[in-house]
């Protein structure tokens, strides 16, 4: 199939496909007039670099997994490839526990402010009443 097929297929754009290329993540075959074809696996080989990138992988990690994903090398043990995960791994874990940090401090700033609104306007409508 060729480049915009491949992109109909995965919602991906031609232009993200290319780079893919670039990044040694896809190798599509070249005919003679240099356009790019794609084999019918290609479409479940964006999905599964889409999936890895939304899972906060670079390139460079997921280059070195694709193979072990699929194909005879899915079999074989890839060095290098679990550390490699490993690593992405705990860096989540370290973002996921940051984030979760600020968001609380997020919430405790917005209580905070929601308080002190609450209190200016007790104190704006008390003053506002009429003395009796």
């Amino acid at each position: 199939m060729l480049i915009g097929e491949l992109a109909e297929r995965t919602g991906t754009s031609e232009r993200l496909l290319r780079h893919y290329e670039r990044a040694g993540l896809l190798r599509p075959e070249r005919l003679p007039n240099g356009y790019r074809t794609y084999a019918d696996s290609d479409a479940a080989t964006v999905r599964r670099i889409r999936a890895l990138l939304a899972a906060g992988l670079p390139t460079r990690v997921i280059r070195q997994v694709l193979p072990c994903t699929t194909g005879a090398a899915a079999v074989l043990p890839c060095p290098g490839v679990l550390d490699a995960l490993r690593h992405q791994l705990r860096e989540l874990e370290q973002r996921s526990a940051e984030l979760a940090a600020a968001r609380e401090v997020l919430r405790e700033t917005i209580a905070g402010a929601e308080s002190r609104d609450a209190d200016a306007d007790q104190r704006r409508n008390a003053s506002q009443q009429p003395d009796i």
